[in-house]
């Protein structure tokens, strides 16, 4: 189903598509009326101008442009074959006769035919099979009309039924072709998201685990001193409790949004990477020919370890997807830390992604899933004074402060 007209363009569009369609109806019945010699050579010429006209209706709305383009053919053969005797022929699908109406109709026919195969392309099987049998049954029709008892209305019959088959059968494999790429690309992003959460999850399981092992020192050190040192203990105790809090709401908000996937490599040796290091990274990136501009706005506090992961990550790729695919020599990262929320922005002067997904398009995928599962928002796109703009928003948990 076609979408709405939602602008005024689109209307325009619209209003221009259908009037340029009317359009070629009137030329070429004019046409026929003011010709009265066969028209081959230059004379053909002005009966298959009009067919450009039709082209805009064709494009946006096929189905339409297929019932005026049948209304019109049949009118115009009828109005051909009323100037001709009786032993003129009306088809041009065979060997030619000496008339102006074989040249009209087979125009007539090649372009009903193309218009099938776009009805094909880019409409429902269902729908592409009537349309052809319609437009099928209208040729043959007006074949049997001018053609009955002539020795050649069986070879223009196989010859339309063929040109039909034809134009349906490749308008219907560029029809399987698009929708076989768009599943691949849906199902290559849903590859992308498994993977990202994958690495998320390994991620966050690296900081449960320096958590718990942070809470099993502290635990055995309050034991030891719980009986001589009690000031020592209770600061023990204090640290088990703040590290637990911070672990266990990283994982009410990361781990609650992670869905079961299949099990992936082993996680990443080392630790986490924070905010902290946007440092190497800005070095890393400018021995890849881009200059990384960082803007702290408001006092940098220390944040949760999986918003700081979060955080990292985002900038990390949206400077990735500027080294590979933006051109540009430069880019700008601000990180503005609120009481509530974590803004984070990168703009370029580039191009931005471009294509397909596959490339950046994956990329931007990650970043939208990491901004997702800890309830925050995630956009991208090209900026209108030129470039392009990443920016996410994380929500920070009310302990912060």
């Amino acid at each position: 189903m076609k979408a709405p007209l939602d602008t005024p363009r689109s209307l325009l569009a619209e209003i221009l598509a259908w009037c340029s369609g009317l359009a070629y109806a009137v030329l070429l019945y004019a046409v026929v009326l003011n010709t009265g010699r066969e028209l081959t050579g230059m004379r053909l010429l002005p009966a298959a101008l009009p067919a450009v006209l039709l082209l805009p209706l064709v494009l946006r709305r096929p189905l339409p442009a297929l019932a005026l383009l049948l209304t019109v053919s049949f009118a115009v053969t009828v109005r051909t074959e009323s100037a001709m005797t009786a032993g003129q022929y009306m088809m041009g699908i065979v060997p030619p006769a000496q008339t102006q109406a074989w040249q009209i109709v087979s125009l007539q026919a090649a372009l009903t035919d193309l218009t099938v195969g776009r009805i094909a392309a880019t409409r429902s099987r269902r729908t592409a099979i009537v349309a052809a049998l319609v437009a099928l049954g209208v040729q043959i029709g007006g074949a049997h009309h001018y053609r009955d008892g002539s020795p050649s209305f069986l070879a223009t019959l196989v010859f339309l039924t063929l040109m039909m088959v034809t134009a349906w059968t490749v308008g219907h494999s560029v029809r399987e072709r698009r929708r076989h790429t768009a599943a691949l690309r849906v199902r290559a992003a849903e590859q992308a998201v498994v993977a990202e959460r994958l690495r998320i999850a390994r991620e966050l399981h690296d900081m449960v685990a320096h958590s718990i092992g942070a809470i099993a020192i502290q635990a055995g050190v309050g034991r030891r001193v719980i009986d001589t040192q009690p000031s020592e203990a209770r600061n023990a105790l204090a640290a088990i409790e703040d590290t637990s809090r911070d672990t266990l709401a990283g994982l009410r908000r990361m781990l609650g949004a992670l869905r079961q996937t299949a099990p992936g490599d082993g996680a990443p040796l080392g630790p986490a990477p924070g905010l902290a290091e946007l440092d190497g990274l800005v070095e890393r990136s400018l021995d890849a020919g881009v200059r990384v501009d960082i803007e702290w706005r408001r006092e940098r506090r220390p944040l949760p370890a999986d918003i700081e992961l979060s955080a990292y990550r985002i900038v990390q790729e949206a400077i990735t997807n500027v080294v590979r695919h933006s051109g540009a020599s430069a880019c700008r990262v601000i990180i503005d830390c609120q009481e509530d929320d974590l803004f984070i922005e990168i703009t370029d002067e580039g191009r931005g992604p471009s294509g397909p997904p596959g490339a950046a398009g994956y990329g931007l995928t990650g970043m939208r899933e990491r901004a997702a599962l800890l309830h925050g928002e995630f956009t991208a796109g090209p900026r209108p004074e030129g470039g392009f703009l990443v920016a996410a928003r994380l929500p920070l948990p009310v302990a912060v402060t």
